[in-house]
């Protein structure tokens, strides 16, 4: 009976994401709109776009190999396992031995190269320019990442998702100027990695800015569906991320009972609402940076990862 339940949740954990990862994206716009004075499209309107799109053929071009086909399966397959590993209204479900820090990391890494080495198959300017400037930001926001972990890891003396955010949870951890310097650093790499304000925007499809559209341009039909569902499973795993490890309240455990589960999606839903109205005031309020600036901005949050680990080495050492 036990494993029926484990595995039942884990199901659940795994449809969540998928179902609410569009109605996150939708969100976010509706406020944009909103903030801006704007009518804006229906919360909904992601799902209806994604359902155009698998409804439609996928023009492909002649030059176009076996990878730039299998690519979208394999960039959504990957970030949606990572995004399911992220502990979101339970924790301590059956494959949360598998929710790693590092793995998550890597499954994102995979996804990206993926990304970008079918921006470059077709052979077009655009995509060769989009996945340049990808692993340009890659370059820098991986390591910020990695940065990130370690300081994760010597707080909680484990990469294991559940149990850094039991570990934060506690009052033996309090608050530490290292886990601020890393909740920034997250941030920053979250909107680099998302292709968010001031990094790119996603709402616009000018040649010379663009990053990540830059790679899906010449993708279509079932395949576009993919990419594009794919995008919004990227942003609702760092938005989980954020509120598993910074607030990590409200989760249910192993066994807990409907109405110990119940509580855990109420507050995982209030944490995809505040994160969304935050997100949405955020690129409301900010211009977009030159394409020569994003080193700076990147490298930023991986200068806060590093003096974020070499504070806690310092106050381990004294």
């Amino acid at each position: 009976m036990e494993l029926i339940e484990s595995l039942l949740v884990q199901g659940m954990q795994m449809a969540l994401v998928l179902l609410a990862a569009p109605l996150l994206a939708g969100y976010v716009r509706k406020i944009k709109a909103r903030l801006q004075r704007r009518q804006g499209p229906p919360i909904l309107q992601p799902y209806r776009d994604i359902l155009r799109l698998l409804k439609k053929e996928a023009v492909i071009a002649e030059s176009a190999s076996w990878l730039f086909r299998v690519a979208p399966y394999m960039i959504f397959a990957a970030t949606w396992v990572a995004a399911a590993l992220v502990p979101t209204f339970a924790t301590g479900l059956m494959f949360s031995w598998s929710a790693d820090l590092i793995a998550i990391t890597a499954l994102l890494g995979s996804a990206r190269f993926f990304l970008a080495l079918a921006g470059m198959d077709v052979g077009t300017a655009f995509g060769g320019i989009g996945s340049s400037r990808e692993m340009m930001i890659a370059s820098l926001a991986e390591p910020a990442m990695l940065l990130i972990v370690f300081t994760m890891a010597l707080v909680a003396r484990s990469t294991q998702l559940s149990d850094v955010a039991a570990m934060l949870a506690s009052p033996e951890v309090g608050l530490r100027v290292s886990l601020g310097l890393a909740l920034i650093a997250l941030v920053i790499v979250a909107v680099a990695e998302n292709g968010r304000i001031p990094v790119d925007n996603p709402a616009t499809h000018l040649e010379l800015t663009m990053v990540h559209e830059a790679m899906v341009l010449e993708y279509s039909g079932r395949h576009l569906a993919m990419i594009e569902i794919a995008s919004f499973l990227k942003l609702l795993l760092y938005v989980s991320l954020i509120g598993c490890i910074f607030v990590p309240w409200g989760f249910a455990g192993t066994g807990s009972g409907l109405w110990r589960y119940a509580l855990g999606f109420a507050a995982y839903g209030a944490k995809l609402a505040v994160a969304g109205l935050l997100l949405a005031l955020f690129e409301t309020s900010i211009a977009k940076m030159r394409v020569f600036r994003l080193p700076d901005f990147v490298g930023a949050a991986l200068m806060l990862g590093l003096l974020g680990t070499l504070l806690l080495f310092v106050s381990r050492s004294l």
